[in-house]
């Protein structure tokens, strides 16, 4: 006899499904140990003698095989439950992260296995993130969408805070190794909250069924492909995205360690600044999950041009206090656009191809980070340090302004909460 279906949620978070705050809960437990782990590698790097380069090095190893495996773990997360794709990526993490703790702790860790062991991280990432953004999406109708990504991301944003300020505390008082540890810790907790989730509905194509003539897999990439390729504001904003993310991504994994070390107090005030930006993430959702502006996209790349603001603060050698008000101000854009951005895509994007969409998206938008984070050391050798940080700023003030250009970016509106959601086009007949 089957047990009765466990009574909706009622109350002020009566929207909220069961998946929803599962899924949340375990996002923030595994953002507390993943806010720190990028500060711990840079400093297990820096106090070991090694150089901004090295930093870089590590990054981008960490990078690389996110984008590798990216376009597999999307077609995976619209073939396969969800959550059991989930709860595999996360328990690969910690294992990583564990492996990678340990040979810190152990003293004098060479780079190559710095570089192996980060890899392993990216590599976890991967094939999570295209299945977790199609869970929330499972998760909420679309009349709630916006208060539901907004709490969803305060969650994420709120343990950044927490686990940014606790990773520098910890890197300076114990070392980089607990750390790291605590982040493989924060793994597996997630893992077994996410082995509670269920599916909504059923997958739409079934993995034991036999594939079309020409299907499987690579049918799957080309349909994301299709749907992809055929929405400019899309691409054009991923293109914008490929571009400042590689900026960005030398900033905060190489630049601002490597100024925190040489003119700021380490470790601790580096945490400092990055739990300033998880404030200014937080708040903003606060707001975001009220406002509802109708020109989504537009709205959206106005928060895009706070996403230089850290590298200027960096670039004129400001003190801790302008330096966590510029990575404040950032953590507003983050937030800004982040939220209209999942609401886009929620609106545009078939439920059915959305991981893979996502997957193309992400795999855009990091394609040059692996680049970016690896010349940071030698254009800091050839420009300087603030040389290098101007250009970031730059660049990405630049980038920000130009993707206005694009008309279906300043036109993209929101839609109706009762407006048909988009479908996948049916299959062209073969002979």
């Amino acid at each position: 006899m089957q047990s009765p279906p466990p009574p909706p949620p009622t109350g002020r978070f009566a929207w909220a499904s069961r998946n929803f705050r599962i899924q949340t809960a375990a996002t923030v437990i595994s953002g507390l140990g993943n806010a720190g782990a990028p500060i711990a590698t840079a400093f297990a790097i820096l106090d070991g003698g090694g150089s901004t380069a090295d930093v870089g090095y590590v990054t981008a190893a960490r990078l690389l095989p996110t984008i590798l495996l990216l376009m597999i773990g999307g077609a995976l997360a619209d073939r396969l439950p969800r959550h059991h794709v989930m709860v595999a990526a996360n328990l690969f993490s910690a294992v990583s992260q564990a492996a990678l703790a340990a040979v810190v702790l152990a003293g004098e860790p060479s780079l190559w296995q710095l570089m192996l062991l980060s890899a392993g991280a990216g590599a976890g990432y991967a094939f999570f993130s295209p299945a977790s953004g199609g869970m929330i999406l499972e998760s909420v109708t679309p009349e709630h969408a916006a208060r539901a990504f907004s709490v969803y991301r305060m969650g994420l944003n709120g343990s950044q805070i927490g686990g940014a300020a606790l990773g520098g505390a910890l890197t300076a008082g114990l070392g980089p190794g607990w750390v790291l540890a605590l982040d493989s810790v924060c793994f597996l907790a997630a893992a077994a909250l996410r082995f509670l989730l269920e599916p909504q509905a059923p997958q739409p194509q079934d993995p034991t069924a036999p594939a079309a003539k020409g299907g499987g897999m690579l049918r799957d990439l080309r349909e994301g492909w299709q749907e992809f390729a055929s929405r400019r504001w899309l691409w054009v904003i991923v293109l914008q995205f490929s571009v400042l993310v590689a900026c960005v991504s030398a900033v905060e994994s190489v630049y601002g360690p490597a100024v925190a070390k040489e003119r700021l107090g380490g470790a601790r005030d580096w945490g400092l600044a990055m739990a300033a930006f998880g404030v200014g993430l937080v708040v903003t959702g606060l707001l975001m999950a009220r406002w509802q502006p109708r020109r989504i996209l537009l709205v959206g790349n106005w928060g895009v041009f706070l996403f230089g603001v850290p590298a200027l603060a960096l670039a004129v050698a400001a003190p801790l206090p302008v330096l966590a008000s510029a990575m404040f101000l950032s953590g507003v854009g983050v937030t800004v656009f982040g939220v209209n951005w999942m609401i886009a895509l929620q609106q545009e994007i078939p439920a059915e191809a959305f991981s893979r969409v996502a997957a193309y998206d992400e795999l855009g938008s990091l394609s040059l980070a692996p680049l970016g984070t690896a010349l940071a050391g030698p254009a800091a050798d050839l420009l300087g340090l603030s040389g290098a940080l101007w250009s970031c700023a730059v660049v990405s003030l630049l980038l920000s302004a130009a993707v206005l250009l694009e008309p279906q970016v300043r036109r993209l509106a929101r839609r109706p909460a009762d407006a048909p959601a988009p479908a996948l086009p049916a299959p062209a007949a073969t002979g």
